[in-house]
């Protein structure tokens, strides 16, 4: 807030300044809307669109990633009763380290220097090197003293049209990008070793970028071996846990049958003793 204050003030500044001095020398003043230029340049679209196609493939990446964690919780809680504390503590550092894993993607693909930033900045930059130079020369021929980008930080209160100059800016590029097209041998040969060092240039992205995906995937590949391990004592574990159960519970029916067997027993020995108890008694009333 401190800064969009200050910032404020200096334009005001700066515009009372030069209403001043446009009162005592004419000063002439335009300004560009970067945003509409940017709009206006096929190849630059063309570019934006591409980048945008790749954002949300990494978002549906991400999204999957993150239901995968939800299922692994769900399944956690599910099967709670069932584990030894143990097994519940690994399940859980097994989550943990998966929300670690996607939030290390998120800030790699969307964080302050992440890919998206980069790229975006990859593509901005050739228009306004552009735009500079388109800017350099129409203030020069026009004798415009000052240019300011409407789209930029610099807050303008208010700016007219005819002081407008992004079509004149955008007919300049389109002019220089016809140029490039003309048919001297000159100009072709030129062309061709624009076009080799830019393959050259993509050659040696590419190569980055397979570099780097052979390290993402030996990296995962070492996470799924890991995970493999991970899995097989668990389930060792778990196999384990399960037969140590297996035969607690053999063993507590075996108890249970054998008391029950035993309480027949029982009864059926008192049921014998009665008779022979009451035919006793009888006998003596005889004597």
């Amino acid at each position: 807030m401190k800064t969009k204050g200050l910032l404020l003030v200096a334009t005001m500044s700066c515009l009372f300044f030069t209403n001043v001095m446009h009162a005592q020398k004419g000063i002439r003043i335009g300004y560009i809307d970067m945003g509409y230029i940017l709009e206006n340049v096929p190849e630059y679209n063309e570019a934006s669109a591409e980048l945008e196609t790749k954002v949300q493939k990494w978002k549906v990446e991400i999204e999957a990633e993150l239901k995968n964690v939800e299922e692994m919780r769900k399944d956690l809680n599910n099967e709670r009763v069932l584990l030894t504390k143990e097994l519940i503590e690994e399940r859980e550092e097994d989550i943990v380290f998966k929300e670690k894993e996607i939030l290390e993607y998120q800030q790699k693909r969307f964080g302050p220097n992440g890919d998206l930033f980069i790229q975006k900045k990859r593509l901005v930059q050739p228009v306004q090197d552009q735009v500079f130079v388109a800017v350099q020369e129409i203030a020069k021929n026009k004798k415009y003293d000052f240019v300011f980008d409407k789209s930029a930080d610099l807050v303008m209160l208010y700016s007219a049209d005819r002081h407008d100059i992004s079509d004149q800016v955008l007919l300049r590029i389109n002019r220089a990008s016809k140029r490039k097209q003309l048919n001297s041998k000159k100009e072709k040969k030129s062309l061709v070793r624009a076009e080799k060092r830019n393959a050259e240039q993509e050659k040696e992205v590419s190569d980055r970028d397979r570099a780097a995906q052979e390290r993402l995937s030996e990296r995962e590949k070492l996470l799924e071996q890991r995970k493999a391990e991970r899995d097989s004592i668990r389930a060792a574990k778990k196999k384990d846990f399960e037969e140590r159960r297996a035969k607690l519970l053999e063993l507590q029916k075996r108890k249970k049958d054998s008391i029950n067997m035993l309480k027949a027993q029982r009864e059926k020995l008192k049921q014998n003793e009665n008779p022979s108890n009451s035919d006793n008694g009888s006998e003596d009333d005889g004597n």
